[in-house]
């Protein structure tokens, strides 16, 4: 009665991606890897919230997935207003490296090209 098995409660979220996100995918040159960059990002559409881990310090407010043989990383935030992921970065991860995707993250959002998210959700964290 009224209770539908069609997933008709899974919401599609929309995806977007910053120019300096796509600029990252589009630097990567093994075809395959992209490709399965690509594809954990569409997987980002339903329920973006239980996949990936919440990021802190700096990165408060933005979740980060792993990819590709767990060595890349594709960072996000969610806007739930708008039902929207937003894709700030994606690249290898290089801990320590000048290339390192976290270190090239915190440069966008200390130049202010990718804006820090609202402090409204998940403040009890």
């Amino acid at each position: 009665m009224g209770n539908s098995e069609e997933g008709s409660s899974e919401i599609i979220w929309h995806i977007e991606i910053t120019p300096q996100a796509l600029t990252m995918l589009e630097s990567i040159n093994d075809m395959r890897v992209r490709r399965i960059l690509v594809d954990t990002i569409d997987g980002l559409s339903i329920s973006p919230d239980l996949k990936g881990k919440l990021l802190q310090g700096e990165f408060a407010g933005y979740r980060s997935i792993r990819a590709a043989g767990q060595r890349y990383r594709i960072i996000y935030r969610l806007d739930e207003g708008t039902i929207t992921v937003l894709i700030v970065a994606a690249g290898i991860r290089r801990e320590g490296a000048r290339t390192d995707i976290y270190r090239l993250a915190q440069r966008l959002l200390r130049l202010g090209l990718v804006e820090m998210p609202i402090e409204e959700e998940e403040s009890d964290d």
